[in-house]
């Protein structure tokens, strides 16, 4: 016969295992149910951009333009802020601003604005190793064509001095087609050299259409070709004599 003792240890055992147990199982139950929802709150936050509608994402068109930026924190800043704008002809989900000078930090975050300057909640995440010389940035896709993105970035020297900052611009779109992710590559694109400087002798140019070197030409060739000629009739006047 069991005693009384060993009879209450077997019953305590047992109560743990069906607690252990039923925790377990209210546990996954709330798990399988908990899945769906923040799954539908993600797909609700961030939607998938989808095919665009208008122009090919890889021949976007681009266009902006730097100018001087404006402190946002506190202190005196390290650097001097550059500011760029550009806005292209259809939607996009990242860009890149690639410049020829050290970049030594970002300032804030990019702002996205409509044409008419007004703020939309749309809004890009950039980032960067400085010194560097990029400053990549992605988010959630604008909502149209022509809307306007503002951000600013830092250098090393004056706004106004030479060589001055002139930044290449590349922008991305990623999208679902198909149920598979396409991914969109345009530019680069110039965005110039900063307004509001006095000019230099490098003005006027920007490194698209940048100097290089003349275009070879065949002028020294055609000098070759009339100094053998000229050889040839002196041999025949001299044989004369």
């Amino acid at each position: 016969m069991h005693s009384l003792k060993s009879i209450y240890r077997s019953a305590l055992k047992s109560d743990r295992a069906a607690t252990w147990w039923l925790t377990a199982l209210l546990g996954a139950l709330a798990l399988s149910l908990a899945s769906p929802a923040f799954a539908a709150a993600a797909e609700a936050a961030a939607p998938a951009p989808v095919a665009p509608t208008g122009s090919n994402p890889n021949d976007y068109e681009c266009q902006g333009q730097l100018s001087a930026g404006k402190h946002e924190g506190e202190g005196k800043p390290e650097g001097t802020p550059i500011q760029y704008l550009f806005k292209c002809d259809g939607q996009i989900t990242g860009y890149q601003v690639q410049t020829q000078v050290p970049i030594t930090g970002i300032e804030g975050q990019p702002a996205v604005t409509n044409y008419q300057n007004q703020p939309l909640k749309e809004a890009f995440s950039c980032s960067g190793a400085f010194p560097g010389y990029a400053v990549n940035c992605v988010g959630a896709t604008t909502a149209e064509a022509y809307e306007r993105i503002t951000g600013e970035f830092e250098i090393g020297w004056k706004l106004c001095t030479e060589p001055r900052v002139d930044a290449l611009l590349t922008v991305t779109y990623a999208y679902l087609e198909k149920g598979v992710i396409t991914q969109a590559i345009a530019g680069p694109f110039d965005l110039g050299r900063p307004e509001g400087c006095p000019h230099t002798p490098q003005s006027g140019r920007n490194r698209l259409d940048a100097y290089q070197a003349p275009e070879p030409t065949t002028k020294h060739k055609h000098h070759k070709q009339r100094n053998r000629k000229g050889k040839g009739a002196g041999a025949k006047g001299r044989s004369r004599k």
